[in-house]
């Protein structure tokens, strides 16, 4: 075996396990169901290590990760396609908010915000703001135009303020404002 082979994958396994939280992160926010995503965030790595001799630059570890994910969720959803519609579920978080602070409270009115939101919208937000990833990059891992990143971002941060704005009327006031800005 060569030995820049034996490193590199080294390497490659160092990084993965490194962006393991932040890939469950992002299958959590796009799907809403802890079990889906550990499944995908599995799937990922599986498919990443699998292909990790295709990965030119190292540089570029990240986008190509999320990439994947993007792949295994849509892989995921047709297979369910003909069997469940998940429109017709009501997703539920067993740890209740409401006996938490107000700070919970906040994460929990944000986290409906962004589910409200369609598919394409909470993709490019939480890739651009909670994962903070470039426009550039975004559009590859979703494999859209930078433009159509850029007018989705705009048009989720939108809906996303009228949303929140209408759930605490409160928000509009400049300090509150600054407390919904990103929640991790």
């Amino acid at each position: 075996m060569n030995p820049f082979h034996f490193v590199r994958h080294s390497e490659i396994r160092k990084r993965l396990s490194a962006i393991r939280p932040r890939l469950y992160r992002t299958a959590f926010a796009w799907t809403h169901d802890r079990d889906l995503a550990e499944d995908l965030t599995h799937d990922t790595l599986v498919k990443a290590l699998q292909g990790a001799r295709h990965l030119r630059d190292l540089k570029a570890l990240d986008a190509w990760l999320f990439r994947i994910m993007t792949n295994c969720r849509h892989d995921h959803f047709r297979k369910q396609a003909a069997t469940d519609d998940i429109d017709n579920h009501e997703l539920i978080d067993e740890h209740t908010p409401e006996t938490q602070s107000g700070e919970r409270e906040l994460i929990r009115m944000v986290r409906d915000a962004v589910q409200a939101l369609p598919e394409t919208h909470r993709q490019t937000l939480t890739l651009v703001d909670l994962e903070g990833f470039s426009y550039v990059e975004t559009a590859s891992i979703l494999g859209v135009p930078v433009g159509t990143v850029m007018s989705r971002l705009s048009r989720a941060r939108a809906r996303l303020r009228g949303i929140l704005t209408a759930a605490d009327p409160g928000a509009q006031s400049t300090s509150n404002t600054a407390r919904i800005r990103r929640i991790k």
